[in-house]
């Protein structure tokens, strides 16, 4: 009896896993970063290694009426990251149902405005970063920690027909309500404020033409959760030859983000200032004949009137020489502060 009831088990255990499919993809990068006056991180040293391993666990499933479920779970290691170090654990995970070109998420969704194809288009080097061309306003995003709030909670959708995608997302910070009762303090002025609650909303979309011209928008009301502070994204890529293309973004950064260094005792925490501008980004690449090295710049200007900045312009350069399943990438970069940074290293996929 215990023979045969082992037997059955092992069948159901096995026709279980040949009717999912389990993978693990990702990708790790290691080299030097340099960040004049020690902005990479709080501390005083310019120069530092910076590693990042990153693997995604995807499981899914598809019933005889071709709907597909899934689910992730990130793990990451990021060099000299609190919750992404030696404490490091499993994300949110986010499940989705797939069909006829629909994907509903739930949980740690892909935002619209994160996930849109051109708004990170100017990053450079072996980290991919921009220290200017990238937006400068917050905004929710897919989350590689866990959550500060477990009560957080995304919807997102997505739809692709032809060569047009278009996307939406919901972010609710505390869907129970209980932290919205709370004040918290702005670390400007020393005043209290609303935490930022609200309920997140966006949109965004993409299309493709011929793969030549590629166009893509985005909105985020009540971005990141804070009230009435809205962004705005607009750009278009086109190649100009068959090895070479030029593109140019539009942000609307609204009045709260992310500025690196303007706080000596933390150096990326999210901020209130008055006004963060408009950031125009001229920016291309070139692969050289070889077929192998490529060549990226971006130019970027920002309107804003936020006191730390020094300059209206940022700049960037950067070559990436693919190596057949990893590359090497190097920049060099000078931002609003008119501080220069440049980064070495390698990265693969797998």
């Amino acid at each position: 009896m215990k023979k045969a009831l082992l037997a059955t088990t092992a069948v159901m255990l096995s026709a279980g896993v040949a009717a999912a499919d389990v993978t693990i993809s990702g990708y790790g990068r290691t080299g030097v970063i340099y960040y004049e006056d020690g902005i990479q991180t709080v501390g005083n040293n310019d120069s530092q290694v910076i590693s990042r391993l990153r693997m995604n666990l995807d499981a899914t499933t598809e019933t005889d009426g071709g709907l597909e479920f899934g689910g992730r779970l990130r793990l990451q290691w990021d060099q000299g990251n609190a919750t992404r170090g030696e404490n490091a654990s499993t994300n949110a995970g986010k499940l989705w149902i797939t069909t006829q070109g629909l994907t509903v998420e739930i949980g740690n969704v892909d935002t619209a405005m994160d996930t849109v194809g051109l708004v990170y288009a100017t990053e450079l080097g072996y980290t991919d970063r921009s220290v200017g061309g990238n937006p400068l306003g917050a905004f929710f995003a897919y989350e590689s920690s866990p959550y500060a709030d477990d009560d957080r909670l995304g919807i997102g959708l997505r739809y692709s027909f032809d060569a047009l995608t278009v996307r939406a997302s919901y972010v609710d910070p505390s869907q129970s309500g209980a932290a919205e009762a709370t004040d918290g303090i702005d670390p400007d002025t020393g005043l209290p404020i609303e935490l930022n609650q609200k309920e997140e909303l966006s949109i965004g979309a993409d299309y493709k033409w011929n793969d030549r011209l590629e166009l893509s928008a985005a909105a985020s009301m009540n971005a990141a959760g804070w009230d009435d502070h809205d962004v705005f994204f607009v750009g278009a890529r086109y190649a100009v030859m068959e090895n070479a293309r030029i593109g140019l973004n539009f942000y609307d950064n609204g009045d709260v983000g992310g500025i690196v260094g303007t706080d000596s005792s933390n150096a990326d925490f999210v901020n209130v200032i008055d006004d963060l501008g408009n950031t125009v980004t001229l920016y291309g690449d070139y692969t050289l004949a070889d077929g192998l090295t490529n060549i990226e710049a971006y130019v970027a200007n920002n309107d804003g009137d936020w006191s730390q900045k020094e300059t209206d312009i940022a700049l960037g350069i950067g070559v990436n020489y693919d190596l057949g399943g990893a590359r090497l990438g190097a920049s060099l970069q000078r931002d609003y502060q008119e501080r220069v940074s440049a980064d070495m290293g390698v990265r693969f996929n797998f």
